[in-house]
């Protein structure tokens, strides 16, 4: 049974598919013989059956395989690492990249062959996937994911690789850089963003069919579900700006990692107490304070310990109604709860992975600026007007590197809540009150000077009133669009001397 390429003067086929012999599901046969009955003449595609170490049926695989498809073992154990094993010793002009839980309609090489003549601007292109269900479990999966599949490749402008049934041209893939292993299967939205940001359309061949058999079982969805989570927070702790990059989303538990910094949190408890005794608050405002005070509490104490706690109490009760409904539940009530059992799954996961990860993850974390290394209180980045910031609530701290001597910290804000200097904001610089009169603002943001005896890094809080936004029900304080050391020598804009808070 050959084990490697066939010798390089063998006249390459069109296609050569690709099939990962990891989580069969017991349908590899069923997906073999897919490829067997293909309508199209044989010399037009390879089958590259890539074997992971821990596939038992090998003596069984051997023999139904024959000569009709090359044999891969591999030392790889995770599918996606064995279709880049597999792309790699492919010959085919058209990679056909599948799953050995998924068969096609004998159909589909003819349709593909004929997409390809019609469409030349097509650098790939998915087939349509039809679910194969079993129990209650498996046709709400199938709903879920179906409803996915339909929008990444009717509606969403990027996500159309479906390692269910993508073909691609071969040298397409390699320029945007392939499947990677390390990433699961987060590396097909990874792949997908490269192809979209490098001008290289990915099209639908809906008339194309492949049957994809749906286990059923909350075991494999949370073993899938962080595959897919792990993959995401590794992508992201390597830093990359690579292209489509610019075009993955970033998840709020990534983005606003750092308010759960213990050493911030205090800097604000302590800001939040030297507030509330200095000035005369009415007792609802003081009760109010006192809320926010409380929370800045536990962060300081436990850190993001009960955010987690409470992520994975959601996702183990979901799980727990999921199982019941299960044995005498409508379909609409387990789709319904299927999704809020993977939405508190993946919440979960994200901070538990980016716990885990955390030295490298915040390296890796973008922020307001370049000299800011942690910012506790701040909502996600947003934009307005084409514009990035991040809202800051109405107490927030950051962290910030500088040189010893006089310091101006240049906060700049977009021009969404009203004149600045009228909004009653109070600075501290390590627990201690900076003087209303080192605050100016200056056009559309804050300069605070500060006085450093030493190099090291220092906290700088802020309170202010909260901005109450329309049909926005968070608590909002600054729209801060960068942070930045910056110049007493600014002749641009006059300067305002912030009023009294």
């Amino acid at each position: 049974m050959p084990k490697s390429q066939p010798a390089s003067g063998a006249e390459p086929p069109l296609f050569s598919i690709i099939i990962p012999l990891e989580y069969h599901r017991g349908q590899w046969e069923q997906s073999w013989q897919g490829w067997t009955q293909q309508t199209v003449e044989r010399s037009l595609y390879e089958i590259i059956l890539v074997v992971p170490p821990d596939f038992s049926p090998r003596e069984s695989l051997a023999a139904l395989a024959g000569n009709g498809a090359r044999l891969e073992f591999a030392e790889s154990v995770h599918d996606i690492g064995l279709c880049a094993i597999g792309a790699h010793k492919a010959r085919g002009r058209y990679l056909f990249f599948t799953e050995s839980h998924c068969w096609p309609e004998p159909d589909v090489l003819a349709l593909c062959t004929r997409a390809i003549d019609n469409h030349p601007d097509w650098a790939g292109f998915s087939c349509r996937s039809v679910p194969i269900c079993h129990n209650r479990l498996s046709e709400a999966e199938a709903d879920m994911y179906q409803a996915d599949i339909d929008y990444g490749m009717k509606v969403h402008p990027w996500r159309k690789v479906l390692d269910q049934c993508f073909v691609t041209r071969r040298d397409v893939y390699e320029e945007c850089g392939g499947l990677r292993e390390e990433l699961g299967h987060f590396a097909e939205w990874v792949l997908a963003a490269s192809y979209h940001a490098r001008g290289h359309a990915i099209g639908y061949l809906e008339e194309a069919r492949f049957h994809h058999y749906y286990i059923g079982r909350l075991g494999d969805l949370a073993m899938f579900t962080l595959d897919f989570v792990q993959g995401e927070i590794r992508y992201l702790s390597e830093g990359k700006r690579g292209p489509g990059s610019e075009l993955l989303e970033i998840p709020r538990e990534w983005s606003c990692q750092d308010n759960f910094d213990s050493g911030l949190a205090r800097h604000l408890v302590g800001a939040l107490v030297r507030d509330g005794v200095s000035r005369d608050l009415r007792e609802s405002a003081s009760l109010r304070q006192l809320r926010v005070l409380s929370r800045w509490v536990v962060l300081a104490a436990l850190g993001d310990r009960p955010e987690r706690g409470a992520a994975r109490l959601a996702a183990f009760r979901a799980c727990c109604v999921l199982t019941v409904l299960g044995l005498a539940g409508s379909r609409a009530s387990i789709s319904r709860w299927l999704k809020r059992y993977i939405a508190a799954l993946i919440d979960y996961q994200r901070l538990d992975c980016i716990r885990r990860c955390r030295p490298v993850a915040r390296r890796a974390l973008m922020r307001s600026g370049e000299r800011v290394l942690a910012q506790a209180g701040f909502h996600a980045w947003e934009t307005w007007h084409g514009r990035g910031f991040r809202w800051s609530e109405p107490e927030a701290a950051v962290r910030i590197s500088v040189e010893p001597g006089h310091t101006v910290v240049r906060i700049e804000c977009l021009d969404v809540r009203g004149p600045l200097d009228g909004i009653g904001v109070r600075f501290y610089c390590d627990g201690a009150r900076v003087p209303d009169t080192s605050i100016v603002v200056r056009g559309d943001g804050f300069d605070v000077s500060v006085d450093r005896p030493s190099g090291d890094a220092f906290v700088l809080a802020w309170i202010c009133a909260r901005f109450a936004a329309v049909g926005d029900e968070r608590r909002l304080g600054l729209p801060v669009a960068a942070i930045d050391l910056t110049s007493d020598e600014r002749s641009d804009t006059p300067p305002v001397r912030v009023k009294a808070g």
